[in-house]
């Protein structure tokens, strides 16, 4: 877990590995950048902390995680920390004080932290107009933008660029490339095999150590490109018809990466446990993939009940075939957008060659999201997100599962997902996966990404 130290003598905080060396006493630590500037302190111009990914403590309550992920899916850009609280069904007070518990700082502080640190790296590393990045970063306005970052980092966006280092620019062909920072190490063979094995035929592609996806963007298609950069950082090229609102990209590709994620109360949780142990071992730094699209793995996971992977890719090509919206001129095999819900409710399915079981279910779960967006909202809590899954005609409890551990719910556990029991089988034959996880709370959903982790490999292999 990255920690930010801030010197009471000087007002600035570094990060971990900075050349500062300040006397013990007058050092006071934040597990937040943004709970060292809401306490008053500016980032160091030696390391730059703002450049570091810094996440919330994994073992943060449930209620301030899910708070947190939705204000990275930008509910704070336009709404109020009132609206944040009813989503949650609790009082913004109560909310505001478990944040400061937590995480040292406010909803609509960690909000404000977010957007200025991104916007810094976007005058840093590209060579986007001041009020490119200002509507980039999710900020409202210029005025907003300009007083935030004055407030965060004493200075303005102008003065800002004019500070930025040459080594920083990145540079991309027909793109704007980004770095996208995670806390070593991070298991990159793993993490892209598992969405190679998962790929979309049409609308994902991974090849040659590059993840790519065509991705819609209020109706324009787009193109992200991800792939390994150095230890601390993956690079990211995003291809877009327009930059308002590229933080929401980045950090939805952040979470299918898992690059904010800390892993390290779950890996010291699991480490002598005599299943999951080894596996920890073989795959360092391997994180819970999460997803772009939470309608899409939930489509994929929906198919899986009555088919096999290869199945699948099947019928997933041949629904993105049938319904999806044909996107020219791409290369890698990409062809098309996934298909919406509503889309997928009254479109023809007969290319995907569908069961009329399977049809049924998938027509019945796909009315139900296009009724209600909040049905795969990743700020419900793990027992209300599969209750709602399972209470929908077909879908089955690990189904329900599975989804929920790619929306992020750190304790989901699909027991029945084929590629987790092949692995545990060949641990032990008469291995009980419901028993072997009920040791694994409340990391479950680490424990199922190493097991299927190493069921992808011994196929591949």
């Amino acid at each position: 877990m990255t920690t930010f130290s801030a010197v009471v003598t000087t007002g600035i905080y570094c990060r971990p590995g900075c050349g500062a060396k300040p006397l013990a006493e007058n050092v006071r630590t934040f597990e937040l950048a943004a709970g060292a500037e809401a306490a008053g302190f500016r980032a160091c111009l030696r390391c730059r902390p703002y450049r570091v990914a810094g996440p919330a403590r994994a073992d943060a309550p449930e209620l301030v995680c899910r708070a947190v992920q939705l204000i990275i899916a930008g509910v704070l850009d336009t709404g109020t920390e009132a609206a944040l609280g009813a989503r949650l069904a609790v009082s913004p007070r109560h909310l505001r004080r478990l944040f400061r518990d937590h995480l040292g700082v406010t909803p609509d502080g960690l909000a404000r932290s977010r957007r200025a640190h991104f916007a810094r790296r976007l005058l840093d590393d590209s060579d986007l107009t001041v009020a490119d990045v200002a509507f980039a970063s999710g900020f409202g306005s210029l005025r907003q933008f300009n007083r935030d970052m004055k407030l965060v980092f004493r200075a303005s966006p102008v003065e800002l660029r004019n500070r930025r280092r040459k080594a920083d620019r990145l540079a991309a062909d027909g793109g704007l490339m980004m770095r996208l920072p995670f806390p070593p190490p991070l298991h990159w063979e793993a993490l892209s095999a598992f969405l190679a094995e998962r790929a979309v035929p049409g609308v994902e592609s991974v090849r040659d150590g590059v993840y790519r996806r065509t991705i819609s963007l209020d109706g324009e298609a787009g193109v992200i490109e991800v792939t390994r950069g150095d230890d601390d950082h993956l690079l990211l090229t995003a291809h877009m018809p327009f930059w308002e609102g590229l933080i929401h990209v980045v950090d939805r590709v952040g979470r299918m990466f898992g690059v904010d994620a800390d892993t390290a109360p779950a890996e010291a949780g699991l480490a002598a446990d005599p299943v999951i142990g080894p596996l920890l071992r073989a795959r360092p730094g391997l994180r819970v993939p999460g997803a772009w699209g939470p309608f899409e793995i939930a489509v994929a996971a929906v198919l899986g009940q009555d088919s096999g992977r290869t199945d699948v890719r099947t019928q997933l090509a041949g629904l993105v075939e049938a319904a999806g919206r044909p996107v020219p001129g791409l290369e890698h095999g990409l062809t098309h957008l996934f298909p919406s819900a509503g889309t997928l409710a009254r479109g023809d399915l007969t290319g995907a060659r569908l069961s009329a079981a399977t049809e049924r279910t998938l027509r019945t779960f796909a009315s139900a999201v296009a009724a209600d967006e909040n049905l795969l909202d990743p700020g419900a809590s793990l027992a209300r997100c599969t209750a709602a899954l399972t209470a929908l005609p077909g879908i089955e409890e690990s189904t329900a599962q599975e989804i929920a551990l790619r929306l992020g719910h750190a304790d989901a556990f699909p027991a029945t997902e084929r590629t987790l029991d092949a692995t545990l089988r060949a641990h032990d034959p008469s291995a009980d996966a419901g028993r072997l996880a009920a040791a694994w709370h409340p990391w479950r959903a680490f424990a199922a990404t190493h097991l299927i982790a190493a069921g992808v490999s011994t196929s591949a292999g």
